[in-house]
């Protein structure tokens, strides 16, 4: 499709939109007690700004789904950077809980608009043999960009105070969102696809989602494995900390140990997908389920006495499971439907995924309230694992019996 050079450059640009997407809007975590303690917010409203990020990504996933297909990616990059640097940088200026609450959902907007204007850059780009690993380079930058929020910007907040350095990050991210628009080619595919002539009813096209059963089961499955990835980056700090007696300093680096295995994760099973097993998705987001099912089990039945050089590859394979398997959800998503339809498919099965971040740790947390127990939270989370394993299943049951009935 492609013999320049000129895919993988596009791919840079879109890997970075994702970094600094990721760097802004994942600051929340790491900066959460910083705002906290200058706001004086309870745990509850710390626990509240990354939930009010993903609720604003559920509220935009499936109309900027729709722009991403209208539109292409180029001007939807400017347009989403432009709309979470604005909102979190009028953020640096909230001087309480509720207004503050009201721009990060904002900010979610621009946050949530993202992956549909990234996954249709790559899905056009790239050809289906390489894909995977495109796709897996460039939803690193999303767990990369989390992990620098942490290293860099929390040093930055505790000497110069959290406002200039989210004021600072959001400018930085409006000015490469600037640069991506004037250094960003739309593919001649893209160009053709958005012509007149081949636009469809985009009303007929959410209905004909609503009808791909694998594509269903595909989304439901990601929604329990977002849930899973999100507790695993709320609770394995405190675990660590309060179940095992870890040292908070040395629990906090777990938790970077994670995402670095969700990073290696991320590009690893796009490989595998594309090279092992010729661009099936499903199979290896079983595999990735097994996996996380497995770690879940092993992390439950821990000692307190565990050590921390014990935890280290624990961490990195749970990170690498629940937190790795971003770039095969999207690439499975965006290759069940039409090319013309990637940028709704992406959309829709995303808010659906997000609630799973928005619910997920508050269960799991109501687990530990009620039971006192990690033990039975970790196991609940091999449980869910179970059940994304039979989604995805019944996901390949039904293209097994479309491939014979073709």
């Amino acid at each position: 499709m492609h013999t320049s050079t000129l895919p993988w450059k596009m791919l840079g640009w879109l890997l970075l939109i994702q970094i600094l997407v990721a760097f802004v809007g994942r600051s929340l975590a790491p900066l959460g007690l910083v705002i906290g303690g200058d706001l004086s917010l309870t745990k509850a409203q710390i626990g509240m700004l990354p939930a009010a990020l993903f609720l604003g990504q559920s509220l935009v996933s499936i109309p900027a789904g729709l722009l991403a297909d209208k539109v292409g990616s180029r001007r939807l990059l400017m347009m989403l950077t432009i709309c979470l640097g604005a909102s979190f940088l009028l953020m640096s200026f909230t001087t309480s809980f509720i207004p503050l609450l009201v721009v990060v959902v904002a900010g979610g907007i621009g946050y949530g608009a993202s992956h549909p204007a990234t996954n249709r850059g790559i899905m056009f780009w790239f050809p289906a043999e390489k894909r995977g690993t495109a796709m897996g380079i460039k939803q690193m930058g999303v767990t990369f960009g989390s992990a620098m929020a942490a290293l860099v910007l929390l040093p930055i907040a505790g000497h110069w105070g959290w406002r200039p350095t989210i004021l600072m990050a959001s400018t930085i991210l409006i000015a490469v969102g600037i640069l991506t628009f004037f250094s960003y080619k739309e593919p001649e595919e893209n160009k053709s696809t958005n012509s007149p002539a081949k636009k469809s009813d985009a009303l007929q096209n959410f209905k004909n989602l609503l009808k791909n059963k694998p594509l269903l089961f595909v989304t439901l499955g990601a929604l329990i494995l977002s849930g899973s990835q999100m507790i695993l980056n709320t609770y394995l700090v405190l675990f660590s900390y309060e179940r095992l007696g870890i040292s908070l300093f040395l629990s906090g680096t777990l938790l970077v140990v994670s995402e670095i295995g969700g990073s290696f994760g991320r590009i690893g099973w796009g490989v595998i997908s594309d090279r092992l097993f010729k661009g099936e998705r499903i199979i290896v987001l079983f595999m990735i389920s097994l996996m996380a099912a497995c770690v879940s089990v092993l992390v439950a039945i821990l000692s307190a006495g565990t050590s921390y050089w014990t935890m280290i590859p624990i961490a990195f394979v749970f990170g690498l499971s629940v937190s790795g398997f971003n770039g095969i959800w999207m690439n499975a998503t965006t290759e069940l439907v039409p090319s013309d339809q990637s940028g709704l498919a992406t959309g829709f099965s995303i808010t659906v995924g997000s609630w799973g971040v928005i619910i997920g740790p508050p269960l799991f947390g109501f687990i530990l309230d009620v039971t006192g127990s990690f033990r039975i939270g970790w196991f609940f989370v091999a449980f869910i694992m179970l059940v994304v394993m039979v989604f995805l299943f019944s996901a390949m049951a039904v293209l097994k019996k479309r491939k014979r009935q073709a």
